[in-house]
């Protein structure tokens, strides 16, 4: 089986060299003009711009360099290349050259290599350098979205659903699907750590001049940078198209730097660096054996074509230069779990040449003195803002935007604040991506926030998936649609619509109307069908199933608590029938068959679990209450209620999780036959058949305890755990079944998948019950 690290490098190459032949297809037509006679000419120059955290210095220009060479000594610039997770082994180069008392005067990086280089530039330590990237991952990277708990409520609510492929845009012009596999959000909060300079810098200010060089993906040029928001900087530079979305800034599109200069040599130059240090992390060829795929060839060419760009750099060193090549063998580029690996290869390296590092080498006391100086980076201007300035936005209204961030015109600026306002903005689902700079205007301070709308939108169109088995003999699938069109106004209405076919049918359509640009308060029409079947037991066999159709409209006025939660009170008029599908004919319901529905209706969510297929940490709870009313039309008057909340608490890898769950009716009548509860199965009073338990009142509670066995990178986790349950059903629908305290439990063997939660399960009763599991979906 072939190591998902090496696949996500194959994909990470494969991504680059698409966009390479893209670029030659670009720049084949010019060349063949110049060849026919005609004459390309250089671009006009473009008028000034406001200073940008994405503005570049002109590539065919020489970057002017504020940092006179140092009195007495050659000006030292060191020249890291890209290579993704192997780029690691930069810390262990830099090691060395402390240790050996090397000045470093300046510094040029791409991609992994901009990352290492901007750190250092900005003063961060090896040692510190060597922590933070000890607890880098593939997950805290690249994981797509920002973490749960800051999502708006109406996005963790598609969580709860079986729904489990990304958003596919649907236009005019036909489907869409984003431009990348990650957004780089999570990936920008990682670098702004790693980064150490947090606000809009001009790269020569900083304790050590820097330069990051990224690809215009247009064009087909390198972009070198010398000033802007350095997280941005970073993200531009390692954007591998394909599996990081382009940055995109004034109409231009940013990739991979490693594109077109991967060991920036040229740059250094520019810099007026005497002696370049250049750090190559090479592009291994593959094996003949190992070219037996398409995408094996792919992989390949790219090698080469990067390998073209970076032996054009070798070629330009002096014989002054030092050029140092960490032997990384088959370490993937796309292995980020296991970055320290890569860091005594990379001192090992270095040593290698120590005789003629040892050349450059400073006095003790000259040394400390130049890297107490180094690492003394001016602080950011934390003062408040005047003004929070959006880019044009085509859809979402900036009035709803603003009102997303915690940060406000003439309040304090922290950088922590920020990071959670920008996985905010993106929470909301509406942007492509999202970012910051500050500006300096005559008399004011302007915070630009770049937020970009997905350009696959408005509208989006996503596909899920269950399934389940008991062995024996009962499987059961649920197929899922859900479309959603977006920004139908300046005040943010969105009109989705659910379909599902399989053992359960049903279809979904409500239109959510915000009545204020915060989005706070809301109204909500919609219309729900439904068809399902509805088991029933005497003890452990099953001895009828009715066919149930409901058809109901509804109307709710509601409130949201951002991210926190979601309020509702609405009326809802419908009609529902019962049937007997399977059974005895003294089983065909009376009364029972034709409902009339005319019920109050009200609703309280909070959600701020981090996740809700395997929690690990946070909470939450729904109340939901059911107001039968025969005033209003219905066929009987009462009132149900129902209670469900958890909560999870980890330490390591150990997680333990809470559940809760009670229903009755409230007070009045008893709950109608066709209304009951209906309980049992994994979780849920494990032991038992799914739904196998039906009575007029609920209560239940559990303890999860759930071992995360495997971090693998394209699984979120692999779990071990069992469960321990305690319930009560009473007011049984059928005589015989079970009633008193029921205890229960089960082990299971847990995977939270791309394509939703697996599991397998093994659940026994202590009265002797038992059943075997398999689910995909949620439980």
């Amino acid at each position: 089986m072939v190591p998902a690290s090496r696949v996500l490098s194959i994909l990470h190459r494969a991504a680059r060299m698409l966009a390479c032949l893209a670029m030659m297809a670009a720049v084949m037509p010019a060349a063949a003009a110049s060849e026919a006679g005609g004459q390309l000419l250089p671009p006009p120059n473009p008028a000034p711009v406001a200073p940008s955290p994405l503005t570049p210095a002109d590539p065919a220009k020489p970057v002017p360099s504020t940092v006179p060479p140092p009195p007495g000594r050659p000006k030292v610039c060191l020249v890291l290349s890209g290579g993704g997770a192997r780029g690691a082994a930069h810390i262990g180069v830099l090691k060395v050259l402390e240790a050996l008392r090397v000045p470093v005067d300046c510094i040029a990086g791409t991609s992994m290599g901009s990352l290492v280089g901007g750190a250092y530039a900005t003063g961060m330590s090896t040692a510190n350098m060597e922590k933070l990237v000890g607890g880098l991952s593939t997950e805290s990277l690249f994981k797509e979205r920002p973490p749960r708990q800051d999502l708006a409520i109406r996005r963790k609510i598609e969580d709860h659903t079986n729904l489990v492929t990304p958003e596919i845009g649907v236009r005019a012009d036909g489907l869409l699907l984003p431009k990348g596999v990650v957004s780089g959000v999570q990936l920008e909060t990682v670098l702004r750590q790693l980064a150490n300079a947090p606000g809009y810098r001009d790269f020569d200010d900083l304790p050590i001049p820097y330069r990051a060089v990224a690809t215009d993906l247009v064009a087909g040029t390198p972009v070198v940078f010398s000033q802007g928001e350095l997280a941005n900087v970073m993200r531009a530079s390692m954007s591998v198209p394909g599996a990081v979305a382009p940055t995109e800034y004034q109409g231009k599109l940013l990739v991979d730097g490693g594109l077109t200069d991967n060991l920036p040599v040229d740059v250094a130059r520019k810099m007026g660096a005497d002696i370049v240090i250049a750090v190559n992390l090479g592009t291994p060829l593959m094996k003949r054996e190992e070219l037996t795929s398409l995408i094996g060839v792919t992989g390949q060419m790219l090698n080469i074509l990067t390998e073209q760009n970076v032996r054009t750099s070798l070629a330009s060193l002096q014989p002054t230069d030092i050029l140092i090549l960490p032997e990384l063998g088959d370490f993937s580029a796309g292995d980020f779990n296991h970055l320290l690996k890569t860091i005594p290869i990379g001192e090992a390296a270095a040593q290698r040449q120590a005789e003629r590092l040892s050349a450059l080498s400073l006095p003790p006391e000259q040394y400390a003195a130049l890297r107490t100086a180094q690492r003394a980076l001016p602080p950011s201007n934390p003062a408040p803002v005047d003004e929070i300035r959006f880019a044009p936005l085509e859809r979402v209204n900036p009035a709803f935007a603003a009102a997303t961030m915690e940060t406000k015109p003439g309040q304090p600026i922290t950088q922590a604040t920020l990071d959670r306002d920008m996985r905010r903005l993106f929470g909301t689902g509406d942007f492509e991506h999202v970012n910051y700079r500050f500006l300096e205007e005559p008399g004011k301070r302007i915070m630009a926030v770049d937020a970009i709308e997905k350009t696959y939108g408005p509208d989006y169109l996503r596909f899920g998936l269950g399934l389940s088995s008991d062995f024996r003999g009962n499987a059961y699938f649920n197929l899922l649609a859900s479309y959603r069109r977006t920004w139908l106004n300046q005040l943010g209405a969105e009109w989705r619509t659910d379909v599902q076919v399989g053992q359960t049918s049903s279809l979904v359509s409500e239109f959510y109307q915000p009545l204020d640009t915060r989005q706070f308060f809301f109204v909500a029409p919609r219309i729900e069908l439904e068809r399902r079947p509805v088991n029933v037991f005497s003890g452990d066999s099953k001895i009828a199933e009715y066919d149930l159709r409901r058809t109901d409209f509804g109307f709710d006025i509601g409130s949201q608590f951002t991210k926190y939660g979601e309020a509702r009170l609405g009326v809802i008029i419908g009609h529902q029938n019962v049937s007997l599908s399977t059974g005895p004919e003294t089983l065909t319901p009376a009364t029972a068959s034709s409902v009339d529905r005319r019920a109050i209706t009200g609703r309280l969510l909070l959600d701020q679990l981090d996740n809700t297929h395997f929690p690990r940490y946070g909470y939450g709870g729904v109340l939901n209450i059911y107001s039968s009313q025969a005033g209003m039309g219905a066929t009987n008057t009462y009132t149900k209620g129902e209670f469900n909340a958890s909560g999870a608490y980890s330490v390591g890898n150990h997680t333990l999780s809470v559940g809760v769950r009670a229903g009755s009716n409230l007070g009045g009548p008893g709950l109608p036959r066709y209304d009951l509860f209906q309980w049992g199965g994994f979780l849920q009073q494990s032991g038992y058949s799914t739904g196998q338990l039906i009575g007029g009142n609920l209560q239940f509670a559990r303890l999860v305890y759930y071992n995360k066995l495997v971090h693998q990178t394209f699984l979120d986790g692999v779990y071990a755990g069992a469960s321990f349950e305690a319930g009560r059903v009473g007011a049984p629908l059928v005589p015989g079944s079970p009633t008193g305290l029921l205890k229960s439990g089960s082990i299971f063997l847990g995977v939270d998948s791309p394509v939703g939660p697996l599991y397998l399960a093994y659940g026994r009763a202590a009265a002797g019950q038992y059943a075997i599991y398999l689910f995909l979906g949620k439980p």
